[in-house]
């Protein structure tokens, strides 16, 4: 569950931190007040998109960070996949928001991504806004709730695999039928291709070598020059001894002395040895010279060969790995065009029968969706009735389509709210508070196939009163004994059920506005409830109801 959230810099909240709880949470207060900025918080720390806007005017940044506790097992394994440890079953999101609109992720401490946080998030809480009232008029959304009654997910993933198999041939099929003249002329060309990179014997890093041995020719004058001078230095000439004499000289001026001075036995062999090295090198610098030599018709050869590379690299690839890799797809796609006919043959063979297990698995997962569908609708049936919509009709309408990456299912939502009329879709009949509580309904009803711990309602409230809006407070409450329920409420029924009650409030100070955020005792959430039905004249009588109301509401 969500434990706790801090909010700093966003919009007109300065500093808050919230302890949540567990069961009915609920936030009130004024229009304006920043009922919403709550909501834009935690979708910033969950990783979903936001901007540089949301950052209080001013302020060098806003952070947001919200600490999850007592996660599942199947929410500490997501975690530690994603390469996080866990501590005593919580995690801590935090992400920070730059004036710019930069930001930067952390879960547990440790740098993360947007993306991560979204991963995350969504195991760990689900936010219902008022947008999503709207989502039930599209039926394009409609299966995927359907499908959301099934935990077991494998039977669809294996159809979308056999579907994605399917069409991927489909494409190969129709690739492989083209017009008898366009494959000869294509075949024409890649005989061409093969035959001219074939002949080109291409080696894999032959162009540097080549490269290194004309830098070397080119620049052959110079070269030989300094190994004369470095050669003259090291074995002289009639006229200079050169360093190897000279050192030899001194080992043996040295050695002379070593029955003398016996300690210059060490020196003596010390020189020995670095004459043995300048030998070395003598020679090594000889060798250097057999190396550079060449004959002008070589460095003719190299410079050919250096073109036909680079005339080669601008058609077929930069580099010889991928002028071989070039050749060997040639070579494929002529093998594959002169048994067309041989390989067509398999692939149609191989499509039908990936046709036929598709449409099996496509058969399976309609007849589930049927019963999925009439578990569903039986379900939002018996919430609605609940929710003060006893005369509603919900039907899950499904109907065969194409085959496409879901299946052959095209399902939609028909409701009718008067009895004697024929259910129709939810665009053509629900208000918005009707919208509201079938929303709620659908939303209680799959809360007992997802494991998401915490459930956020804005504004669940809108378009209903009275006796509904009770109705909707005590759904509320059943759901959360057995998730966390956090909701933003203007309606004082469902105020009254809360087992936690927040208070969200501005005032202004120094010409700003700041936004609090706190628990409110029992006398304040009378005054609260008092406000929220009659507004800021506050009444004895009034008082006198909510309370009423409180107690009667934590007696239910």
């Amino acid at each position: 569950m969500l434990s706790q959230l801090y909010i700093e810099n966003i919009a007109v909240i300065e500093k808050a931190s919230i302890d949540l709880k567990k069961g009915l949470n609920v936030l009130t207060g004024e229009t304006g007040a920043g009922k919403s900025i709550l909501i834009d918080s935690i979708n910033a720390v969950l990783g979903e998109r936001t901007s540089r806007e949301i950052v209080r005017t001013g302020s060098r940044g806003a952070r947001v960070s919200a600490l999850f506790s007592s996660l599942s097992p199947g929410t500490l394994s997501k975690i530690q996949e994603l390469g996080y440890d866990t501590e005593e079953d919580s995690v801590l999101l935090q992400r920070d928001i730059s004036p710019e609109g930069k930001s930067t992720c952390r879960v547990n401490g440790r740098p993360a991504t947007a993306a991560i946080l979204r991963e995350i998030g969504g195991n760990l809480l689900s936010i219902h806004g008022q947008h999503e009232n709207y989502e039930l008029l599209s039926p394009d959304l409609h299966m995927a709730y359907i499908d959301r009654m099934e935990a077991d997910t494998s039977l669809l993933s294996e159809y979308q695999k056999a579907y994605f198999h399917w069409s991927e041939l489909g494409k190969k099929i129709e690739d492989m039928r083209i017009d008898e003249s366009e494959k000869a002329r294509r075949m024409d060309l890649l005989r061409f291709q093969a035959e001219e990179l074939e002949s080109a014997q291409l080696r894999v890093g032959e162009r540097e070598e080549l490269s290194e041995l004309r830098t070397m020719y080119t620049n052959s004058e110079k070269i030989a020059s300094g190994l004369t001078t470095a050669l003259l230095s090291l074995d002289g000439d009639e006229d200079t001894d050169g360093a190897v004499n000279r050192l030899q000289t001194a080992v043996d001026s040295i050695s002379d002395m070593v029955r003398y001075l016996p300690e210059s036995d060490a020196l003596a062999e010390r020189l020995r040895s670095i004459s043995y090295d300048l030998e070395d090198c003598a020679g090594e610098i000889r060798a250097l010279f057999q190396k550079a030599e060449y004959d002008p018709r070589e460095l003719e050869e190299i410079e050919e060969r250096l073109d036909l590379l680079y005339r080669l690299g601008m058609k077929y690839g930069s580099t010889e790995e991928e002028m071989l890799s070039y050749l060997e797809n040639c070579r494929e796609e002529l093998q594959t065009m002169e048994f067309s006919d041989e390989i067509l043959q398999k692939l149609e063979q191989e499509r039908t029968e990936t046709e036929t297990r598709m449409q099996k698995l496509a058969l399976r997962l309609s007849e589930r969706r049927k019963k999925a569908g009439r578990e569903f609708a039986a379900k939002v049936k018996a919430e609605l009735t609940f929710l003060n919509m006893p005369n509603i009709q919900f039907v899950v309408e499904q109907k065969h389509c194409d085959y496409n990456s879901l299946g052959c299912d095209r399902i939609q939502f028909l409701i009718s709210t008067n009895p004697g009329e024929p259910p129709k879709p939810l665009a053509r009949i629900a208000s918005g508070g009707e919208l509201s509580r079938i929303m709620l309904a659908v939303k209680t009803v799959l809360a007992g196939n997802d494991r998401i711990d915490t459930l956020i309602f804005d504004e669940i409230d809108t378009g209903i009163s009275g006796s509904a809006a009770h109705k909707v407070g005590l759904k509320l409450r059943e759901v959360s004994k057995h998730r966390q329920v956090l909701c933003v409420t203007h309606s004082a029924q469902i105020a009254a059920l809360a087992d936690t009650h927040f208070l969200i409030e501005k005032h202004i100070k120094d010409g700003r506005t700041y936004t609090q955020v706190r628990p409110l005792e029992y006398e304040e959430r009378v005054r609260e409830l008092a406000r929220i039905m009659g507004g800021d004249e506050i009444t004895k009588l009034m008082l006198e109801n909510s309370a009423e109301m409180l107690k009667m509401a934590q007696s239910s």
